[in-house]
């Protein structure tokens, strides 16, 4: 009777700034016969790593410090294409799940996922099988896709800004109080506050915070000093 071969070992990568997670996760896969694990710290040394020596499996952050791992997997997905990457983060956010999952990623796990249940998902990844149910997988595009138009929305609106309103908005990014604003511009309150409604209803938001965080998301004005 022919001896069975042993089955090929899935080197995997992890990759998390919270070096601690990342040691103690490496180590619970080295526990497992068919695995190995390095750790990489982060993102860059992540792609030195993989360019010298290509693993089967990459275990990466969502979340680090320079560029986060939504921008790593772009830059892994140019370089090395066939190396499943699974995300990893210590929040339930669906921007990121979609954001991962279009970027190129295989799956999406929760750092509160038993440590128990992450080989499987490894060995999974490693046979080239998506780690999420289509459901999902549309529900999430379906939101990226809802994200996206509210944005262009969002940035055509505050295109429409005059630049009076942007001036208006930068005060207020400034912390400068209403009175002040009111005087410097030689205006009246009242006439300030028919400003500041005009521009609420421009940018489509109900607050003058709502108003300055679009008109900086969309580089109208600067962030307040």
């Amino acid at each position: 009777m022919p001896t069975k071969r042993p089955a090929a070992r899935i080197d995997v990568l992890v990759v998390d700034d919270q070096r601690t997670f990342a040691e103690a996760l490496a180590l619970a896969l080295r526990l497992e016969d068919d695995l190995t694990a390095r750790v990489a710290g982060g993102g860059e040394e992540a792609l030195r790593m993989i360019a010298l020596e290509r693993p089967g499996v990459v275990l990466l952050d969502v979340q680090m410090p320079g560029a986060n791992g939504i921008e790593v997997i772009r830059q892994l997905r140019e370089v090395q294409p066939d190396v499943p990457v699974v995300m990893l983060s210590g929040h339930e956010d669906d921007l990121n799940r979609a954001s991962a999952l279009e970027a190129g990623a295989v799956g999406y796990l929760s750092k509160l996922t038993p440590l128990a249940e992450i080989p499987e998902a490894v060995r999974k990844a490693s046979r080239g099988e998506l780690l999420i149910e289509t459901e999902e997988l549309l529900r999430l595009q379906r939101f990226l896709r809802h994200r996206r138009h509210q944005e262009s929305t969002e940035r055509q609106r505050a295109s429409r800004l005059t630049p009076r309103q942007k001036e208006i908005l930068q005060m207020l990014a400034d912390g400068v109080p209403v009175a002040q604003i009111a005087e410097s511009l030689g205006m009246s309150r009242l006439t300030l506050r028919t400003h500041v409604q005009n521009i609420l209803t421009r940018l489509g938001v109900h607050t003058k915070t709502e108003a300055v965080t679009v008109a900086i998301r969309h580089g109208k004005i600067s962030a307040g000093r």
